[in-house]
């Protein structure tokens, strides 16, 4: 079925339901994340857990389950000391997603490639190591070489996540449209100390309307605001639909991250993302779904609206 079962919905104005958080979950079942390289090299050792979580989010509701690559381009592996081993990680991710899809037996569940320009990040911080950003060049064929092989292992769409340093955003979004794979962008935001909507990058102030401006030189199938508070999604949101009148999508985080662990403090219950979730899907989104810190419990609140129409 692939891709355009999902498209036709989105296009009647129905409502998509993504899964929550993948390396989260993994995390928060046990697994130990790489001190350098966070989630990703865990699809290594745990495939089967890996495959039981996205089973767990298709039962729970959900029409996309994203695949553990949001932490192994090789700007991740190779100075965690993986980079011999890029393809075997990213093809178990991709791999455990597959098989997770089948044993499901709901042939139009969908699988997402993540795309991030995660570079690494100082220990027990979220913030980056600004001497080891890599070049430009370094980058682009990073995310090349990632999105690549996402259509080489039968992926159905990328999603870009957590854009937000607009120096990287675009050579992360050609990598993925030089694919011809559907892509949706992720945006991710904070707020800044007079209320304002900003990037969520931590290490500067950058208005939000500049991140999204990347949306005018991109075409992409859907757009929206992840990995980012639910209180301040709506408020993002607002700013999107202002320069892209595509599907939009929300998929909110909650807790917050010290690398290498996430920090499941104050997560929201799944009754109240729904609350919030509800508003969103009467402002327009069409895209719902969890990121970091949630989990299948969060997904299955949200199935309920699945059937709305705008």
């Amino acid at each position: 079925m692939g891709y355009p079962v999902i498209e036709r919905r989105l296009q009647g104005g129905g409502i998509v339901v993504l899964d929550g958080g993948t390396g989260t979950e993994l995390e928060r079942r046990g697994v130990t994340m790489d001190p350098k390289a966070w989630c990703g090299p865990s699809s290594l050792e745990n495939s089967a857990l890996l495959q039981s979580i996205h089973e767990d989010y298709i039962a729970a509701g959900a029409d996309i389950i994203t695949v553990n690559t949001y932490a192994s381009s090789r700007l991740m592996l190779e100075p965690a000391g993986f980079a011999g081993q890029f393809k075997e990680i990213n093809c178990t991710a991709i791999t455990a997603a597959l098989r997770a899809r089948e044993a499901s037996g709901q042939s139009d569940v969908l699988i997402a490639g993540s795309l991030s320009h995660m570079c690494p990040i100082a220990g027990g911080t979220s913030k980056p190591v600004l001497n080891k950003v890599p070049s430009q060049a370094q980058m682009a064929d990073a995310f090349a070489e990632l999105a690549t092989l996402f259509v080489d292992q039968g992926c159905d769409l990328i999603l870009l996540e957590m854009m937000y340093y607009p120096e990287r955003m675009g050579l992360a979004f050609e990598a993925a449209k030089q694919t011809g794979l559907p892509v949706w962008a992720g945006f991710s935001v904070r707020r800044g100390d007079k209320g304002q909507v900003l990037s969520y990058a931590p290490d500067r102030d950058i208005p939000f309307e500049d991140v999204v401006e990347v949306l005018k030189g991109f075409d992409v199938e859907a757009a929206g605001v992840m990995h980012s508070p639910s209180d301040i999604t709506a408020d993002a949101i607002e700013i999107v639909r202002g320069v892209y009148s595509g599907p939009l999508t929300a998929y909110p985080d909650s807790g917050y991250f010290e690398m290498p662990h996430w920090q499941f403090k104050d997560v929201i219950t799944p009754d109240a993302l729904l609350q919030f979730a509800s508003k969103w899907v009467e402002n327009g989104v069409q895209v719902i779904g969890g990121c970091c810190g949630l989990s299948p419990e969060h997904i299955a609140a949200l199935r309920i609206l699945k059937g709305q129409q705008t």
